[in-house]
């Protein structure tokens, strides 16, 4: 594997289109607001003195404990609950106020599992590491974003678990305590879809674990309102999308890339090319689309 496959990409931040992305993200703002004050500590460890300084006219006792917390963040959710895509916009915009003018926001390919060669997972993972805490310099800051994270660091306790997968968390938990040392200049965020394989000492040194949950019936209201301006459908029509949309019996609720890699497509597959979108083209694309498979087991 080259050195550019261990990542699925390497983004310079603040990025202009990861701002345009966070515009069409459902519930970014106030996610956002939640996830911000705590977020911004990460990346502001090296701060820390100063503002103690600043505010309390010397160094308190608590701000060693806090600059020394874990640079990991967990976000947790069924599967096409917008967990990666929140990852890299959040950290845009983190990175974005923080008004730092050299950033990398780095996503971990699932590659970096290798092609089952003794050994050769850990050496990526360890290369990776390497290249996100070399990026940084000594003034620029990194955003490492591990998609399907429980892929490379489930519990090293399962009955089922490798010599070769127990090595490679070993290294990933390593890889983030070392990171400490850089004082908030890199944070790693995690997303799985099964936050109970993860192993516990990751769990352990999480500084925040954020759960992604489908979309309510508020929420699939307000996608469908942004997402079909311009189609001519009445307030019932959209009351019986959301309803079609929604949980039946034992069957969960779409999740949003439902909507947007399977209904959106059907439904204009139906009127394209020789007639204008219409409630019944969506209609019965919602009818024949099941929910995806619910895979969050905590």
């Amino acid at each position: 594997m080259s050195q550019t496959e261990i990542f699925d990409s390497e983004t310079q931040a603040p990025n202009p289109v990861l701002t345009a992305r966070a515009k069409t993200l459902l519930g970014f703002d106030a996610r956002y607001a939640k996830v911000h004050d705590q977020l911004q500590l990460l990346l502001a460890a090296d701060d820390l003195d100063r503002w103690s300084s600043r505010h309390h006219g010397g160094q308190l006792a608590i701000v060693d404990a806090v600059a020394d917390q874990y640079p990991l963040v967990i976000f947790h959710g069924d599967v096409g609950t917008g967990k990666t895509a929140a990852a890299e916009c959040i950290a845009n915009r983190l990175l974005a106020e923080s008004r730092t003018e050299d950033a990398t926001i780095f996503r971990l390919s699932n590659r970096v599992r290798g092609s089952g060669k003794v050994g050769e997972m850990t050496t990526l993972l360890a290369e990776a590491l390497k290249r996100v805490t070399a990026s940084i310099g000594k003034t620029r800051r990194a955003v490492l974003v591990i998609d399907e994270a429980d892929s490379i660091a489930a519990s090293r306790a399962q009955e089922h678990s490798h010599h070769e997968d127990k090595v490679a968390v070993n290294t990933l938990i390593q890889g983030i305590d070392d990171l400490r040392r850089h004082r908030g200049r890199v944070v790693v965020i995690l997303c799985t879809n099964r936050l109970s394989v993860l192993d516990p000492a990751l769990l352990r040194r999480a500084a925040m674990i954020e759960r992604f949950d489908r979309p309510s019936e508020e929420e699939r209201r307000e996608l469908l309102l942004r997402d079909l301006k311009g189609v001519h459908i009445t307030s019932a029509q959209l009351t019986k999308l959301v309803e079609l949309t929604g949980p039946h019996g034992d069957a969960p609720g779409w999740t949003y890339s439902d909507f947007r890699t399977r209904f959106y497509p059907a439904a204009i597959a139906a009127a394209f090319p020789d007639e204008p979108l219409s409630f019944d083209h969506l209609c019965n694309a919602a009818r024949n689309i099941a929910a995806s498979q619910a895979m969050e087991d905590r």
